[in-house]
Protein backbone atom coordinates (compact mmCIF):
# COMPACT_ATOMS: atom_id res chain seq x y z
CA UNK A 1 0.00 0.00 0.00
CA UNK A 2 2.42 2.70 1.18
CA UNK A 3 5.73 0.95 1.64
CA UNK A 4 8.98 2.88 1.86
CA UNK A 5 12.08 0.92 1.05
CA UNK A 6 15.35 1.43 2.96
CA UNK A 7 16.87 3.02 -0.17
CA UNK A 8 14.09 5.64 -0.27
CA UNK A 9 14.63 6.40 3.43
CA UNK A 10 18.34 6.86 2.81
CA UNK A 11 17.67 9.28 -0.06
CA UNK A 12 15.24 11.27 2.13
CA UNK A 13 17.81 11.40 4.94
CA UNK A 14 20.53 12.69 2.57
CA UNK A 15 18.20 15.40 1.25
CA UNK A 16 17.27 16.50 4.77
CA UNK A 17 20.94 16.66 5.82
CA UNK A 18 21.79 18.70 2.71
CA UNK A 19 18.91 21.12 3.34
CA UNK A 20 19.42 21.73 7.06
CA UNK A 21 22.99 20.69 7.83
CA UNK A 22 24.18 18.42 10.62
CA UNK A 23 24.56 21.16 13.24
CA UNK A 24 21.00 22.36 12.84
CA UNK A 25 19.66 18.79 12.90
CA UNK A 26 21.69 18.02 16.03
CA UNK A 27 20.31 21.14 17.72
CA UNK A 28 16.80 20.26 16.63
CA UNK A 29 17.19 16.74 18.04
CA UNK A 30 18.47 18.13 21.35
CA UNK A 31 15.59 20.59 21.58
CA UNK A 32 13.08 17.85 20.81
CA UNK A 33 14.63 15.57 23.44
CA UNK A 34 14.54 18.36 26.03
CA UNK A 35 10.91 19.10 25.24
CA UNK A 36 9.95 15.44 25.65
CA UNK A 37 11.86 15.24 28.94
CA UNK A 38 10.11 18.35 30.24
CA UNK A 39 6.73 17.00 29.15
CA UNK A 40 7.29 13.69 30.95
CA UNK A 41 8.42 15.52 34.09
CA UNK A 42 5.36 17.77 34.02
CA UNK A 43 3.08 14.76 33.61
CA UNK A 44 4.68 12.93 36.54
CA UNK A 45 4.50 16.09 38.71
CA UNK A 46 0.83 16.45 37.78
CA UNK A 47 0.16 12.85 38.83
CA UNK A 48 1.88 13.49 42.17
CA UNK A 49 -0.24 16.60 42.73
CA UNK A 50 -3.41 14.66 41.95
CA UNK A 51 -2.40 11.97 44.44
CA UNK A 52 -1.66 14.64 47.06
CA UNK A 53 -4.99 16.37 46.39
CA UNK A 54 -6.80 13.06 46.69
CA UNK A 55 -5.12 12.33 50.02
CA UNK A 56 -5.91 15.84 51.28
CA UNK A 57 -9.55 15.49 50.25
CA UNK A 58 -9.70 12.12 51.95
CA UNK A 59 -8.49 13.62 55.24
CA UNK A 60 -11.02 16.46 55.01
CA UNK A 61 -13.77 13.93 54.40
CA UNK A 62 -12.70 11.96 57.47
CA UNK A 63 -12.77 15.10 59.62
CA UNK A 64 -16.17 16.13 58.34
CA UNK A 65 -17.48 12.63 59.03
CA UNK A 66 -16.13 12.79 62.58
CA UNK A 67 -17.67 16.24 63.07
CA UNK A 68 -21.02 14.98 61.81
CA UNK A 69 -20.89 11.98 64.16
CA UNK A 70 -20.05 14.23 67.10
CA UNK A 71 -22.93 16.55 66.25
CA UNK A 72 -25.32 13.60 66.10
CA UNK A 73 -24.11 12.35 69.50
CA UNK A 74 -24.53 15.80 71.02
CA UNK A 75 -28.01 16.13 69.58
CA UNK A 76 -29.01 12.71 70.92
CA UNK A 77 -27.64 13.53 74.38
CA UNK A 78 -29.50 16.85 74.39
CA UNK A 79 -32.72 15.08 73.41
CA UNK A 80 -32.29 12.60 76.28
CA UNK A 81 -31.73 15.46 78.73
CA UNK A 82 -34.91 17.18 77.57
CA UNK A 83 -36.98 14.04 78.19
Amino acid sequence: MFGISPMQLLIILVIVVLLFGTKKLRGLGGDLGGALKGFKKAMSDDDKEKDADFAANEKVTDKSTEDAENTIKQTKSEQKEQQ
